[in-house]
């Protein structure tokens, strides 16, 4: 029987999602082979809840938990924080440092795959489109007439490191960017101006399970507002998530190996999810999630689903993959 830390919480505004997520873990984790423990991070707070609500801070010198006169040694880490610091590498840095080996991408995919402003010059570096996009760090002047006249309208104003949509604005008009580049640097130093393709918006989940890649079927996301917001992302009824995507056959070949060929080429781990939109005339890449949602009800699990694997099945990979 293995002790496994479910971390959930972070220093985002994906803390509620985070913690969401590692629930569902918790209760679908195969409990004849592990005994989960979630562990909420919240800043400098740490910490296990017992069923008496009663807290359990964790020891951060060697990542144990202490209740009464027992002392809990963690096997593994199940990384479910969305954002900062599980999504973007400190978290698995800090463990890596421990020894304790967990289920996500290592520090150095993490940190290149959160930030969306690096990842696009790796990805473009193969010769893979990408939308259009501009950059500014935070307190650089910024001339919006030439932002427009450049890229065009509407377009998208993003930080360079968020997940969930956060800080994400759709610019329709001139006089509205001022206002969106200031959200966006609300919550990170760089903003990315990035021209809104029409089309498609396509994801490819998969995860590794011992030397194969699963690669699942395609979902399809058609939001029911202007973009796949937060609201729309995690509200109920807010949007439609097609699984398998009705897409021609040479485009879900098309996807599918680009997705393969990333997942290699940026050293991922566990499972992951691509995002993409497709066009008459081209694919482009919009970003990879290394630590994607895994609620029920999530897109990743919806396509594990379709590929014919419950949600406990996946957890059982991801965390048996780690031990490898």
């Amino acid at each position: 029987m293995k002790n496994i830390a479910i971390v959930c919480g972070g220093n985002s505004g994906e803390y509620e999602i985070s913690v969401k997520s590692a629930a569902v873990v918790a209760r679908h984790l195969n409990k004849e082979k592990y005994k989960g423990f979630l562990v909420v991070v919240k800043g400098e707070n740490w910490f296990w809840e017992d069923e008496n609500g009663q807290r359990h801070y964790i020891n951060k010198d060697d990542f144990s938990l202490k209740t009464g006169n027992t002392v809990i040694k963690f096997d593994g880490v199940f990384n479910a924080i969305h954002g900062t610091p599980g999504e973007d590498g400190k978290l698995q840095g800090y463990l890596d440092m421990l020894g304790i080996p967990y289920t996500s991408c290592n520090t150095t995919t993490a940190a290149l795959s959160f930030d969306k402003f690096l990842c696009n010059r790796f990805i473009n570096s193969y010769g893979i489109q990408t939308p259009k996009a501009l950059s500014f760090l935070k307190g650089e002047a910024i001339n919006n007439k030439d932002i427009v006249e450049t890229l065009g309208l509407p377009l998208f104003v993003k930080p360079a490191q968020s997940g969930s949509s956060v800080g994400v604005t759709k610019v329709t008009k001139t006089e509205e960017l001022k206002t969106a580049i200031n959200e966006a640097w609300s919550v990170d130093e760089r903003v990315i101006i990035e021209q809104a393709i029409v089309g498609r918006e396509i994801a490819c989940g998969m995860i590794k399970k011992g030397n194969e890649l699963l690669v699942f079927p395609l979902t399809e996301i058609v939001s029911k507002k202007d973009f796949f917001d937060y609201e729309a992302k995690y509200t109920a009824g807010m949007a439609n998530e097609i699984t398998p995507a009705d897409i021609s056959l040479e485009a879900e070949t098309d996807i599918k190996t680009l997705s393969a060929f990333l997942y290699k080429q940026m050293n991922c781990k566990g499972f992951v999810r691509f995002d993409y939109i497709l066009t008459p005339e081209n694919l482009y890449f919009l970003e990879v999630n290394s630590v994607p949602g895994i609620t029920e009800a999530s897109i990743l699990p919806q396509q594990a689903k379709a590929f014919g694997l419950s949600i406990g099945e996946l957890f059982d990979i991801a965390v048996e993959q780690m031990f490898l």
